[in-house]
């Protein structure tokens, strides 16, 4: 947990005037940064608090402290799209509707996707571009978020409230009522963004193509290394972008005669998942190429992924931006020849590639089961959504019916 996330609490200002100017009317800003609030705005006392005598299982005096022990629970990518969510909302409560987190109500928050919907005035809320935290243009919003961002907001902050709710901070959870609607979204999602076995082969032959220069300048070289071990480590696992960056050399292992990727996911939640011989040999020749043994890496807790020099691991987004590169070079060599093809190319991220390899192993007849293990699914209802070996024989099936031509005979 930050240091930086903390609550700049004040005694309530003397008069209602400043008390409004301190909260409702000031700039908003990251809460580290905030100015002084009053001290109703804590959440000692709010409505939703059991009485004082109940036990409360986490040592949290206002809401932000509550909040943070919530925060604590996770880390990496989780803890900081949490914090986000979270923030958001804090900000909201405070500046916007001046209550405390723990005075919502459940019409409170169906105002506040209102809000997420619309963040207004979008000149107090939302920025242009990503400004750092502690600079004055940073802002909570880039703009209305879509409906699937601000369902997967509310499933954070529903799950934020059932923690407080059983640790006795809150009588309620107010979001427990919230029907989830993200199902036809996921759907879709999973539908639409991941690449066809056609559409996958192009990339891949592009990939081979690019290993046979024979002329590349070194960086080239170190970039098209990269792309190889990371086109197979994104297809064979189907890990998050963000444990991608978290990877070390070392989480790859072998046991009883199989190799297994040690992750730590989503959550937080520890999972083994079979390492497949092609990714094995992959991982040699990329540490090859790093100038570094092709096989002892069992106690190298050096990072996984490097940078062009090879000297020091790289963030989620610039894994993100670099497989982007691949997929637009992959795209403009086609476009001629295959111009639906390369648009989706174009379209493609380092999320595409999960779906991809959890759709793709559905098609070699992974069972269901496994199937889940290898996603980290907690619901075999998400992973049946890569399920399409029935849609030809769906097809079939219904072709069987039709409608006669409407034409006088």
């Amino acid at each position: 947990m930050s240091s930086e996330f903390s609550l700049a609490a004040s005694p309530t200002p003397s008069s209602p005037q400043a008390r409004s100017q301190s909260a409702t009317e000031q700039p908003v800003r990251c809460l580290e940064r905030l100015d002084l609030l009053p001290t109703e705005l804590s959440g000692a006392s709010g409505r939703n608090r059991p009485p004082a005598h109940l036990h409360c299982q986490i040592d949290a005096p206002h809401d932000l402290a509550a909040v943070q022990l919530w925060l604590a629970e996770y880390q990496g990518q989780t803890y900081r799209t949490y914090r986000k969510e979270a923030e958001r909302l804090l900000l909201w409560c405070w500046l916007q509707r001046g209550l405390p987190l723990s005075s919502l109500t459940r019409e409170d928050l169906v105002e506040y996707q209102a809000f997420l919907a619309d963040p207004q005035p979008a000149k107090r809320w939302c920025g242009h571009g990503r400004a750092p935290r502690h600079s004055d243009a940073w802002r909570p919003f880039q703009g209305p978020l879509s409906p699937a961002s601000q369902q997967h907001a509310l499933r954070i902050l529903k799950g934020l409230f059932q923690y407080l709710h059983d640790a006795g901070y809150l009588l309620g959870n107010p979001l427990a009522l919230m029907r989830h609607k993200g199902s036809r979204q996921e759907a879709k999602s999973v539908r639409e963004r991941y690449l066809e076995q056609e559409t996958w082969q192009v990339l891949v032959d592009y990939l081979v193509r690019l290993g046979q220069e024979q002329e590349a300048e070194p960086a080239r070289q170190a970039q098209i290394a990269r792309w190889h071990f990371l086109l197979h480590f994104l297809y064979l696992l189907a890990p998050r972008v963000h444990e991608v960056a978290q990877a070390k050399m070392q989480d790859f292992f072998y046991r009883r005669g199989y190799w297994w990727w040690a992750v730590e996911g989503k959550g937080g939640k520890y999972a083994e998942i079979p390492a497949q011989p092609e990714l094995i040999d992959a991982l040699k020749v990329y540490r090859q190429h790093l100038g570094l043994s092709a096989t002892e890496w069992m106690q190298d807790a050096s990072p996984l992924v490097r940078n062009l020099r090879g000297t020091e691991g790289i963030s989620a987004n610039m894994i993100y931006r670099t497989m982007k590169d691949l997929t637009a070079e992959a795209a403009a060599f086609i476009e001629d020849q295959a111009p639906e093809m390369a648009a989706t190319l174009r379209q493609a991220s380092t999320h595409w590639f999960r779906h991809t390899s959890i759709t793709h192993q559905a098609d070699a007849g992974v069972e269901l089961r496994y199937l889940a293990r290898n996603a980290r699914h907690s619901s075999l209802a998400t992973t049946r959504l890569y399920l399409h070996e029935e849609d030809g024989a769906w097809q079939e099936q219904t072709g069987r019916h039709g409608l006669k031509p409407l034409t006088p005979e």
